[in-house]
């Protein structure tokens, strides 16, 4: 199950793949008439299966409009590989003409739909209602899955793992909802130590499980403070994290959960991005010191070329000093992204809360901090579901060679 986004009655948001420009242009010519599909991007050549996952990670289409005319046979393992995420992506075929082979080569690959020049009206309607139907099931459960919101630096010791996990505490605080701390980092994660948890089993016994059920799940997880706290490897540990089972995961946890806090190691790290492609909220964490300045800005400008857009993520300004004399506004046009939020360096109540392994409370400097930004992440998410369509959600159209 994808993560809820608002979608307009009307129309499925889509991908447009076509080498074939003059296929594409005629097809586009009919979108606006018909009103069926909003096309989120326009891409002009086959992408490769990485690419393809950036993008459908980012947007998150409910249905992927293909060119079989120009080459089925990469048409075709496209085909295969949207078929194969879980969720599946929807493919509608597009032809020049009616092509009976390629019609029944495309629907044994796993296409839901084929479309062909002129793309008259009345056959995408009926395609947009066999659609439809095809995605009633997963509509009707949409809306009972979490949010996940996520963590990272891009200097390791900024405080990521500080913010998360007080993070979710606060959140827990404030809606009494069921709350899961994850740490994703391989490497040997901080919370299971920051919390004086002991716990045989990690993220890795996760990621190795070939399947995963509700019975089994609580043999992963302990319970700190009323919040569900899935720990990091003891030791560091090598694995290689197939994106798709990552996304399984996250969304199984999303059915568990009101909300998902993901603890990532730095943003650089592969299963960071996963994390961030995965997350309704992005946060990137800084300290105002030189170091974790420069590689931020180094870390923004990666994500944009990534294809992650300024919307995806917000910077957190940690261990903010006052005498610094950096503010939010300066340090957003060094990181030319928007800065949420700084907390104070209040050594003090943090070093006994760690020292005690327990929540930190609201009644210092930083727990006020934390409190205001758990208090700014249940608003936004209370206004979503109030509106069906809004700034956080649009996408406008784009082509892309």
């Amino acid at each position: 199950m994808s993560p809820r986004r608002p979608v307009r009655e009307s129309e499925l948001n889509a991908i447009l793949i076509s080498p074939n420009r003059d296929l594409a242009e005629l097809f586009l010519a009919t979108v606006a008439k018909v009103r069926g599909f909003q096309i989120l991007s326009d891409i002009r050549t086959y992408p490769s299966r990485q690419t393809l996952e950036i993008r459908l990670r980012q947007l998150r289409p409910e249905v992927a409009l293909l060119d079989l005319a120009t080459n089925m046979e990469e048409a075709g393992d496209l085909i295969r590989y949207m078929c194969s995420l879980q969720p599946p992506v929807q493919v509608v075929g597009l032809h020049t003409h009616n092509d009976s082979e390629i019609i029944l080569g495309a629907v044994r690959l796993g296409a839901s739909e084929f479309l062909h020049a002129p793309f008259d009206p009345p056959m995408q309607l009926e395609a947009l209602a066999r659609l439809r139907r095809l995605r009633q099931p997963e509509a009707a459960v949409e809306s009972e899955y979490g949010k996940v919101v996520m963590f990272a630096s891009a200097k390791p010791g900024s405080g990521a793992s500080t913010l998360a996990t007080q993070t979710a505490f606060a959140l827990k605080r404030a809606t009494g909802g069921r709350v899961l701390l994850a740490d994703c980092d391989l490497g040997g994660g901080s919370i299971g130590f920051l919390l004086k948890l002991g716990q045989k089993h990690s993220l890795v016994n996760v990621l190795e499980n070939p399947s995963l059920d509700v019975a089994a799940w609580s043999e992963y997880v302990v319970t700190c403070g009323g919040v569900d706290i899935l720990t990091g490897p003891e030791a560091p540990h090598v694995l290689t994290v197939d994106p798709p089972k990552f996304q399984e995961i996250v969304q199984f946890m999303r059915s568990l959960y009101d909300w998902v806090v993901l603890d990532m190691p730095s943003i650089f790290h592969r299963i960071s991005l996963l994390g961030l492609s995965e997350s309704e909220r992005a946060f990137l964490v800084s300290t105002s010191e030189l170091p974790s300045l420069h590689l931020t800005r180094k870390a923004s400008s990666l994500l944009n070329q990534l294809g992650f857009g300024k919307e995806r993520f917000q910077v957190l300004v940690n261990r903010a000093n006052k005498r610094d004399g950096l503010g939010g506004s300066e340090i957003g046009k060094l990181f030319d992204c928007h800065v949420h939020s700084s907390f104070p360096n209040d050594y003090f109540s943090l070093h006994r809360v760690i020292t005690l392994g327990r929540p930190l409370a609201s009644d210092c400097e930083l727990g006020k901090a934390i409190e205001h930004l758990a208090s700014a992440l249940t608003s936004s998410s209370e206004a979503e579901k109030k509106k069906l369509g809004g700034a956080l959600n649009a996408k406008p159209v784009f082509s892309e060679t």
